[in-house]
């Protein structure tokens, strides 16, 4: 079968191949796996951190992607949960069962390291690790979920503690987890902000269901977001850039309030002052999740008919090139898509 691997060069500065490749395809080895034909992956950051050799535990030779939805095409050993034909999203890492402060053992991110990675036309998974994929969902929306999906669910909900009526900044609008989180504290009831160095993807936010938002580049761009509210504090943070914003927030915050930083994409670390401590905020690291909580987003977004940003979708694994080459330009608003099986509902 064809699959995308991460293929080691001697590139300085480090950027790794993603070669397309024929390897053999998986086999179930043991009772209470299901092999999946899959229909489309999508791309997250993380993969383009593995080819800059800036993530750890990279594996050379290990297929990529933590992405991706498929139908089961065979399953051994009896289950009550899932039967052949059903189409599933795969949960995007293993060693995290339901704890809600962290992974109970050994935690692994699928693809480009100890666990194989879904961009490939077969995947083989643990049966509950796949879900059924929300009806409303297109093969690319629903490809387009898992990893996220998981990472803004957590972010908003199980550290973000986000509820209806709520004022909450999302930063960065634009990425996957960043438009996720947007969409569920939409559906929540929460009044929701954004901030970018686009004027255009606020603007897309917007239609998205967001009251308004600044260019972060601005002058005094605090100020900005205080006269979008009139003046009243915001309760929660989302956060992926990390870097000097946390300065800001701490002025717009309400007493109490909660920034939760998901990544840091503009600068590895954030200033945390004495201002404030003084004024009892809280920063909340959180990244991806659990088992359970997969589960409960996945239950959310069918609920409330939630719909993944797909910014664009190619038609096959080999054109896994181009789609790095625009995540590397950074233009894109939501995700990007393979698609492996041209009659797939896209």
């Amino acid at each position: 079968m064809k699959a995308v691997i991460i293929e080691k060069t001697n590139f300085e500065p480090a950027y790794h191949n993603a070669k397309l490749t024929d390897i053999p395809k998986p086999q179930l080895t043991e009772d209470g796996q299901a092999l999946l034909d899959v229909h489309a992956v999508s791309f997250n950051h993380r993969e383009l951190w593995i080819r800059k050799g800036q993530y750890p535990g990279i594996v050379f030779g290990s297929v990529l992607g933590a992405d991706g939805v498929g139908r089961i095409a065979e399953i051994k050993g009896n289950s009550s949960k899932h039967q052949v034909g059903d189409r599933v999203v795969v949960m995007p890492s293993t060693g995290w069962n339901k704890d809600p402060r962290g992974p109970e053992e050994a935690y692994y991110i699928l693809g480009g390291g100890h666990a194989q990675g879904i961009f490939s036309e077969h995947f083989v998974a643990q049966q509950d690790d796949l879900f059924k994929a929300p009806d409303h969902l297109t093969d690319a929306e629903a490809a387009a979920l898992p990893l996220a999906g998981l990472t803004a669910w957590r972010a908003v909900f199980t550290k973000g503690q986000v509820r209806e009526g709520q004022n909450v900044l999302i930063t960065g609008i634009g990425g996957g987890v960043a438009l996720l989180a947007l969409s569920f504290c939409v559906a929540a009831g929460a009044n929701v902000y954004v901030t970018s160095s686009d004027d255009a993807k606020i603007l897309k936010a917007v239609k998205l269901g967001a009251q308004g938002g600044v260019n972060y580049k601005a002058d005094k761009w605090g100020s900005q977001l205080q006269k979008l509210t009139h003046g009243e504090p915001f309760d929660v943070v989302i956060d992926g850039a990390g870097g000097d914003g946390v300065k800001v927030f701490t002025q717009i915050l309400r007493l109490g309030g909660t920034i939760v930083s998901y990544g840091m994409t503009v600068k590895p670390k954030v200033d945390f002052t004495m201002a404030a401590v003084l004024r009892n905020i809280e920063i909340r690291g959180s990244t991806m999740g659990s088992r359970a909580e997969f589960g409960e987003m996945v239950d959310f977004v069918a609920k409330h008919k939630v719909k993944p940003v797909v910014s664009q979708v190619w038609p096959g694994l080999e054109y896994a090139e181009e789609a790095f080459n625009v995540m590397k330009a950074g233009s894109q608003f939501g995700k990007l898509v393979l698609s492996l099986k041209n009659n797939s509902k896209l």
